[in-house]
């Protein structure tokens, strides 16, 4: 039987919004960058949508917290009387392709027309105006990077564990050694998934940085392209520092064609997955994959019954290169073709939880453009936490117009191994299960942090001195691989110390 078209969900109108103006006090805010993009969505779907949109769903930002929550004050720009009115849990990667399976379970259960989706964040406004009203550096005022006023470190944050930047490369280091890979051959991959991403970033007007990087610039440290957690230089992490806002909206097949929108405009929704990791990144079973990740990619697959070579463009999130190198694997995606469609989140834009909005935007005009006919949108947020994809056509995909389960927590829980007992304050034995180096501005190692597999398979953190030259450079400097190494960790003042075994 035929589907319903009154419940099949489509995408009728995509907008971006990059906001970069030289007096960073006139910069928009985050509220003002989710109306402008869901103003040009609307444009872009021939307009008259906002005023009867039923639902407004928005992602949560960072950078003007003060003003938080948006998603009434959104719906209130766009002269919408919505009776949804909410915004993500947090700011985490996943949240717009989240709510854009929201939006199409909702219109395939008839409780919608209408759906607008968007995020902003203004950062780059944000710490501009903080520098100047504090007289610091722009660096200073990075809220990434700021603990809440009186708030003291933690287990994980006294040994460097703050921020994402800090424990992707845990997943990046244990994930090489596991494909059994040089450390030059992983930075070599990184680089051409990188490099790609750059030069798709270069093509695409709503990206960021337009400034195509071979591999060799992208991995290789330089006074522009400094450490910052080893493996991963400036260049292969995510730039937060924009003022970037996407949104798009979702309706019914039917109400599409009711208002004349042209039928290569129409963009299907597929079924879509989520699954994710334990929210303590100590609390995980290993480093080198992620069973939430796998389940969610290959039941997105499954559910729109395709596999990867039915796919003709992908957007594998990147906010640093583990996951797309572990989401490729996955799907058996070749390095050789672009794993993006806007240009990652160092070249296209690092907006926080709002990247994805820009990957479907990007995704929607590639396949209006006739660059295929199916794309995969992959999203990760958190500490390697949350994923969710779904699949985007120019024509119907399977199970259209029904509402579906995507939250395939249980699954991913079934695939897990054993996660190891966290020990605090343990002495003796120990091996490298996974590890990083963080360095300073000037490109000197700042410390080393060990997770450490025990004897009895437990877990545990040490630290490595910036005074331990050697073993800094053994963690570093690709001679041999630290992963599974043998050494010892001992007590010095507050922290515990791994050593590598003589």
């Amino acid at each position: 039987m035929a589907a319903d078209p009154e419940k099949v969900a489509v995408i009728v109108g995509v907008g971006q919004v990059n906001d970069r103006p030289a007096d960073p006090m006139a910069g928009k805010d985050a509220l003002g960058l989710m109306i402008a993009a869901l103003e040009e969505a609307d444009k872009d779907a021939g307009g008259g949508w906002l005023a009867d949109v039923d639902s407004v769903a928005v992602v949560q930002q960072i950078s003007f917290r003060k003003d938080n929550p948006l998603a009434q004050k959104v719906a209130d720009g766009i002269g919408s009387t919505a009776a949804i009115v909410y915004e993500s849990v947090g700011p985490n990667g996943d949240s717009p392709i989240l709510l854009l399976n929201e939006a199409a379970n909702r219109i395939a259960r008839g409780e919608i027309k209408i759906a607008a989706v968007t995020g902003g964040e203004a950062l780059r406004t944000a710490s501009q105006r903080a520098a100047i009203a504090a007289k610091t550096s722009v660096a200073d005022q990075n809220p990434l990077r700021t603990l809440s006023k009186g708030a003291k470190p933690g287990y994980r944050q006294i040994y460097g564990l703050a921020t994402p930047v800090d424990v992707y490369p845990l997943y990046e280091n244990a994930g090489r050694a596991a494909y059994g890979q040089t450390l030059d051959e992983g930075q070599r991959e990184s680089g051409e998934i990188w490099s790609r991403f750059s030069e798709i970033a270069a093509q695409t007007p709503a990206a960021w940085i337009h400034a195509p990087k071979s591999p060799q610039e992208i991995v290789e440290p330089t006074a522009d392209n400094r450490p910052i957690a080893f493996p991963y230089t400036k260049l292969m992490v995510a730039n937060s520092s924009v003022n970037q806002g996407a949104g798009f909206i979702v309706t019914s097949l039917a109400e599409a064609r009711r208002r004349g929108v042209p039928e290569e405009r129409i963009i299907y929704v597929g079924r879509g997955a989520s699954a994710h990791e334990a929210d303590d990144f100590l609390a995980r079973d290993r480093y080198d994959t992620s069973p939430s990740m796998e389940v969610c990619l290959r039941r997105t697959l499954e559910f729109n019954e395709m596999t990867a070579d039915d796919l003709d463009l992908v957007e594998l999130y990147s906010c640093f290169p583990c996951v797309p190198k572990m989401a490729r694997r996955v799907i058996g995606w070749p390095v050789e073709k672009p794993a993006t469609v806007f240009g990652g989140l160092t070249f296209g834009g690092g907006p926080i939880g709002n990247y994805m909005a820009h990957a479907v935007a990007e995704m929607v005009d590639a396949l209006r453009a006739g660059e295929g006919e199916k794309g995969l949108l992959f999203a990760n947020g958190g500490f390697a936490t949350h994923n969710h994809a779904i699949v985007l056509g120019t024509k119907p995909l399977p199970g259209a117009g029904e509402a579906h389960a995507f939250d395939l927590q249980a699954e991913a829980d079934a695939a897990r191994g054993a996660v190891p007992e966290l020990v605090k304050d343990y002495s003796g034995p120990a091996e490298v299960e996974t590890y990083t180096v963080f360095y300073n501005r000037d490109g000197s190692a700042k410390a080393g942090v060990v997770v450490a597999k025990l004897p009895d398979g437990k877990r545990t953190l040490a630290q490595v001195p910036a005074s331990d030259a050697a073993t800094i450079a053994f963690l570093s400097d690709g001679s041999s691989e630290p992963v599974g190494t043998a050494g010892q960790v001992v007590a010095e003042g507050e922290l515990m110390v791994w050593k590598r075994a003589s």
